[in-house]
């Protein structure tokens, strides 16, 4: 005997009617980082020297500038999510939890946008 209604296991909703595609938006983007952080890692490693020169010609390949920019989007969103389930669960002040929670979207858009930017900039040749 279950406690949910017929729509509620139909649609996989918990008695809170949310929480499922915060869970599946979780797995994905872990799934989507470990291949990325691999390349990234790979990409790194296969350089010779990690000086700012090496560094603006890997980034300037555009396989490898997507690539860049792809980890800095999955990791920014995995990253805000994942933050927003600690404070959700471990902050019990209502106040304290919008503000926290406002501010770590606040630090994580500017975080991503301050790295599209960088690897936006550096892929184009500095035109930005």
């Amino acid at each position: 005997m279950s406690l949910k209604s017929p729509l509620g296991r139909v649609l996989g909703l918990g008695s809170a009617k949310d929480g499922t595609a915060t869970w599946w938006a979780a797995r994905l983007t872990s799934m989507a980082l470990v291949p990325l952080s691999l390349w990234v890692l790979v990409a790194l490693c296969r350089v010779p020297l990690l000086d700012y020169d090496t560094a603006v010609a890997l980034i300037r390949l555009p396989a490898n500038a997507v690539a860049f920019a792809l980890f800095v989007l999955v990791a920014g969103y995995h990253s805000m999510h994942g933050l927003h389930e600690v404070i959700e669960d471990y902050v019990h002040v209502p106040g304290a939890k919008v503000a926290a929670l406002v501010g770590i979207d606040f630090v994580h858009v500017v975080a991503v946008a301050a790295g599209l930017y960088a690897v936006l900039k550096v892929s184009f040749g500095g035109v930005l």
